[in-house]
């Protein structure tokens, strides 16, 4: 309960969003408007429809629109009626910086990192140059765009091989999720995959596929990050792919703590931690890392600045094995933004 001449801050939800990663969206911000502490926060769930429009809701809906009793309102509407917002936008359009940006215009303390930061992370190629400028491994790659797909395949493909080989990994760079990737074998199927990925984005990553465990690892904090462990996914498809991730939970197995080396771990968190700073991240995020099975070689694989947070979701699982409940995840969070909006406004 409120104590007497107290007020609960209101904590935005910002869900939904244009991008291919809507639903999952919906989910995530349902598992962190049950985590918040309702006697602390008053919660004002904000959804964004797949065109851009903005709605109010009582509670998160199954689907965005005005016949789920949404109440349309502006952007000014929607920000003036917050002390703090919480975005669970994932994917182009929220967790890029463009969100942020609105925030930060309106002088909005918000949870996560900010606009560089998110936008460097949305970008695979450009984040993986900041993990070779500071020492991570990472994958080999190549960057090829939309354009010159169009114009010469034969051209593209001929560069893949040349630098690569089978089996490669085809991704759009903006994307996360797994939407748009494939694992391609010979020449036909990176053909194919590489007409799937510039179906989601200009930015096309090729990378070198590598014979490896994948597994993860979460981040809290700004200047002072922690690691969490370490949690490994075994997917039965031929990789840990949209469906998996996100439907319900089959053709995975999820591992936490991973069954690996201590040595290992503590590798993979500090290469998390590295990162988060390079990456400038701020509040919490993700790190995806891969280990060859048969060198033991890690590479950083990518950074998710805005990690899923649905029941099938690495994030609070691997906080809950470390013995910290996702509502206190949730409440430090919360407390990093104030946190780094006061040091901001302080210059």
């Amino acid at each position: 309960m409120e104590k007497d001449g107290e007020r609960r801050d209101r904590i935005g939800i910002f869900f939904g969003g244009r991008s291919e990663e809507h639903e999952i969206s919906l989910l995530s911000a349902k598992s962190v408007a049950d985590a918040i502490d309702k006697q602390k926060h008053e919660i004002v769930p904000i959804g964004i429809s797949r065109d851009g429009r903005w709605f109010h809701f009582d509670e998160i809906p199954e689907e965005i629109c005005e016949k789920a009793c949404g109440e349309p309102v502006s952007v000014s509407e929607a920000c003036g009626a917050i002390d703090f917002a919480f975005p669970v936008l994932h994917g182009p359009y929220g967790e890029d910086g463009k969100i942020q940006g609105i925030f930060e215009m309106m002088n909005i303390p918000y949870a996560g990192s900010g606009v560089t930061s998110s936008a460097l992370c949305m970008d695979k190629a450009f984040a993986k140059e900041v993990f070779i400028q500071n020492g991570i491994p990472t994958v080999d790659y190549l960057l090829v765009n939309r354009m010159l797909i169009m114009d010469d395949m034969g051209l593209v493909v001929r560069r893949c091989m040349d630098k690569l080989r089978f089996p490669m990994f085809v991704k759009p760079a903006n994307l996360g999720s797994s939407l748009g990737i494939s694992k391609v074998e010979d020449r036909a199927e990176l053909i194919t995959a590489l007409h799937l990925a510039s179906q989601y984005d200009r930015r096309i990553l090729v990378e070198q596929g590598v014979n490896a465990r994948e597994v993860e690892c979460a981040i809290i904090g700004n200047d002072s990050p922690l690691a969490s462990g370490v949690g490994e996914i075994s997917a039965t498809h031929r990789f840990y792919d949209y469906e998996a991730k996100y439907t319900d939970g089959s053709g995975t197995e999820i591992r936490v703590p991973a069954d690996i080396k201590k040595e290992t771990v503590e590798k993979i968190r500090a290469y998390a931690e590295r990162a988060y700073v390079a990456l400038d991240c701020a509040g919490f995020a993700r790190a995806d890392f891969l280990i060859d099975r048969e060198s033991g070689e890690i590479f950083l694989s990518e950074f998710n600045t805005i990690p899923g947070c649905t029941k099938y979701s690495m994030f609070p699982m691997l906080w809950r094995e470390r013995g910290i409940p996702f509502k206190e995840i949730i409440e430090r969070i919360v407390r990093f933004g104030y946190e780094r909006h006061h040091v901001k406004n302080s210059r």
